[in-house]
């Protein structure tokens, strides 16, 4: 049922438990792994222009190290990306790209604070995107969520 799925993740502890969900359920499905990892190209164009390359460079290896962490919690290969543009776009179109089954995401992400119930990100890939999405809240008690109790 599932062959592939992809992990939409930018490193952040509210994905922490949809990284887990989507590595329990490739595990099942005996699935391809595929972390995803989307440099905003509107944290970057909206910077001061003297501190564009470096920001972009800062949220490239930030985007490496989230994908990294996916792979390293894998118990087989996972295949590791990380693109620059509109975070749901890409995601969208990535899944398309890898004829994904599914695509796991958290339902915050590091702006998550602005959203009431899912995170704007998260909204627009269950708009958009061509295959399932699962979306993963994480549980109150863990990560930044706990961090604010």
């Amino acid at each position: 049922m599932f062959d592939t799925i992809v992990v939409a993740t930018d490193g952040s502890e509210s994905v922490e438990r949809a990284v887990e969900v989507a590595l329990d359920l490739a595990r099942r499905f005996d699935a391809e792994v595929h972390a995803l990892s989307v440099v905003d190209e509107s944290e970057i164009s909206s910077s001061p222009e003297e501190i564009r390359d470096e920001l972009r460079e800062g949220l490239r290896e930030n985007g490496q190290n989230a994908v990294a962490d996916v792979a390293a919690r894998a118990t087989h290969d996972v295949v590791t990306a990380v693109r620059e543009g509109r975070p749901a776009n890409e995601i969208a179109a990535y899944a398309r790209k890898v004829d994904a089954d599914a695509v796991a995401t958290g339902t915050r992400g590091r702006h998550g604070e602005n959203r009431f119930l899912i995170g704007s990100v998260a909204e627009r890939v269950v708009r958009t995107c061509p295959v399932p999405v699962l979306t993963v809240r994480q549980l109150e008690g863990q990560g930044a969520e706990a961090a604010s109790t």
